[in-house]
């Protein structure tokens, strides 16, 4: 476990990944209501459960951002960017809800049997995050758009503000990770051990959790 002191944060179960960012995104919904921001990257309006025992990565930032549907709708995210992440025992679920069927769920597993999955360049827009997490050599409250220990702000895929609030650090580590995310992308994604399955219903269980 690495020092919490001299570079290095614990923050135990938090419930969002940065608090502040919340105020950031408010900001970006309003510009965008009115225009000032042109929406050019439209969610699918399904979030999707995310959940990784462990999540270990190299150079991070994160920063507030607007997601919108097709028609418009905004949604108000947390940008979690990192050079490289691997990602053990992790489980993805998505429900959609069929005529005549009813919900079905649609769940992949990679990353577990000792062989983590692993991506670059990996931006995941988050609407709700807990975890244990630690950060090594964190500054909070820089502009996003000068952060230079991630990948940087995407650009194109979501809408947000470049002097807007973040976060960046050199590592990052989250344990019991579980989040409910609207998009991922990814420069490569390398998912050991895929596994995908559909199944009838939804809730604990059937999800990830």
């Amino acid at each position: 476990m690495k020092s919490v002191t001299r570079g290095g944060t614990r923050w135990k179960r938090f419930a969002v990944v940065m608090v502040p960012s919340v105020a950031a995104t408010a900001a970006i919904g309003v510009a965008l209501s009115q225009g000032a921001l042109a929406a050019s990257f439209s969610v699918s309006g399904q979030s999707f459960k995310v959940k990784v025992k462990e999540l270990d990565a190299d150079g991070m930032i994160q920063y507030g951002a607007v997601d919108a549907e097709k028609n418009g709708t905004p949604h108000p995210v947390s940008v979690s960017a990192f050079n490289s992440a691997d990602l053990t025992d992790m489980c993805q679920s998505v429900v959609t809800h069929v005529p005549v069927l009813g919900d079905v769920t649609l769940r992949l597993n990679a990353g577990g049997n000792g062989t983590p999955a692993h991506a670059d360049k990996i931006y995941i827009d988050v609407a709700q995050l807990k975890a244990d997490a630690e950060f090594t050599n964190i500054n909070i409250g820089v502009a996003a758009g000068t952060s230079s220990k991630g990948p940087g702000m995407k650009g194109g895929k979501e809408q947000s503000d470049p002097n807007g609030f973040a976060q960046e650090a050199d590592h990052a580590n989250l344990k019991d990770v579980e989040q409910t995310a609207w998009a991922t992308s990814a420069g490569t994604f390398k998912l050991n051990g895929l596994n995908m399955s559909l199944k009838k219903g939804s809730g604990k269980g059937i999800e990830c959790f």
